[in-house]
């Protein structure tokens, strides 16, 4: 019986040890002129088969070449291939709201550059953590930051783009491969993207003929 336990605790730490969280899109242009949203927002991604519990996680927030970070603190946990959203702060801008947010802060970024980390603890970080720091779970430095993963930093955003991974969850810690620039998409923690569906044409069936054109129906 011991023998089976032990196999048991063995398994769950792998489990453990293999999840992996990382920062999946950084939109720092919410509510400025032009801006799609009306918050800056982080999303994150776990690409493990586990939930993770972000209870005693932060995300933090610095500007390029700054050695200070504002700290949002995380609550419950990101479900296994699932999403994230923390929502930052808001301007007087923007065109559309966010969808509920799993965490929510204050911080306001740049739109077109900075540093985002995402820690293990709420302590705040200090000039640009090192990789071997063993709070630091993941690091995006957007635009020109002087601190990023990698070759570089993230191609530079907008008031209309974020800087989203290329492939969602795939994580080759280089920041400047791993990134592009586009029009933000943030999704809620079960995944789905918030695009609403649009309607290209209308067609009559079953040989109806002078369709109103301010008829009434459901995509």
């Amino acid at each position: 019986m011991k023998k089976i336990y032990l196999i048991f605790s063995l398994i769950l730490f792998i489990v453990t040890a293999n999840a992996q969280v990382v920062i999946n899109e950084v939109y720092g242009g919410g509510g400025n002129s032009g801006a799609t949203y009306k918050n800056d927002f982080i999303e994150l991604y776990n690409n493990s088969s586990s939930a993770v519990s972000l209870a005693g996680w932060s995300v933090q927030y610095s500007s390029a070449t700054g050695s200070t970070w504002a700290v949002t603190n995380l609550t419950g946990s990101i479900p296994a291939n699932g999403y994230y959203l923390i929502q930052e702060a808001a301007g007087t801008g923007g065109m559309a709201s966010l969808p509920t947010p799993d965490a929510t802060g204050t911080i306001a970024m740049s739109a077109t550059t900075g540093k985002v980390a995402l820690v293990n603890t709420t302590t705040a970080l200090s000039g640009c953590p090192l990789p071997s720091n063993p709070a630091l779970v993941d690091l995006v430095g957007f635009g020109t930051s002087t601190c990023f993963e990698g070759t570089g930093p993230t191609p530079a955003p907008s008031n209309s783009t974020s800087v989203q991974r290329i492939t969602t969850g795939v994580d080759n810690n280089d920041n400047k491969l791993d990134f592009a620039a586009g029009a933000p998409s943030p999704l809620n923690h079960n995944g789905p993207d918030l695009t609403p569906p649009t309607a290209s044409s209308f067609f009559p069936v079953n040989g109806a003929t002078d369709v109103a054109t301010n008829f009434t129906g459901t995509i």
